[in-house]
């Protein structure tokens, strides 16, 4: 791993944890030329989820933000174990797609999903800034609240 990515994770306190395997039949990432998709990743720390429900009936706008964040901990983690363990060659954070379990009348999945862009900005600098789309969803896999797919250019 880049020692300047590694002093930025320790300075936020991060630790990686080790790469989520697969739910269900997929990869945890696919590597095609310099571009490197890593499947859905759920807001989970020390292997459970962290906000379960959804954003306008029992998960706060707060606890979003916190498991949009942890998504994104589980995505730098799936891309550490792609890269094996040389976070380095990430050149820039392309695109996230953040699916947010909500109310109907619940609209601030881009305000949830700032935990996520902010914490590849903190972390990556300007190559951590990206495209990305917030859409709410009816539910997600395992009840999660929050899930973020991402697009990285590597090296």
């Amino acid at each position: 791993m880049s020692a300047t990515i590694t002093q930025k994770l320790q300075s936020l306190g991060i630790t990686l944890p080790e790469a989520a395997a697969p739910a269900a039949n997929y990869l945890p990432y696919v590597i095609s030329g310099n571009m490197l998709h890593v499947s859905g990743q759920l807001p989970t720390e020390s292997g459970k989820l962290i906000a379960e429900g959804r954003l306008g009936d029992t998960v706060s706008l707060e606890d979003g933000v916190r498991a949009a964040r942890a998504c994104a901990v589980n995505i730098i983690a799936q891309a550490n174990a792609a890269l094996g363990g040389d976070l380095g060659r990430v050149r820039r954070i392309i695109k996230i797609n953040g699916f947010v379990a909500s109310t109907p009348d619940f609209t601030s999945q881009h305000l949830v999903i700032n935990g996520a862009s902010d914490l590849f900005a903190e972390v990556f600098g300007e190559a951590g800034r990206h495209a990305r789309a917030a859409v709410g969803m009816a539910s997600l896999p395992l009840n999660a609240a929050v899930e973020i797919d991402a697009v990285l250019e590597i090296a």
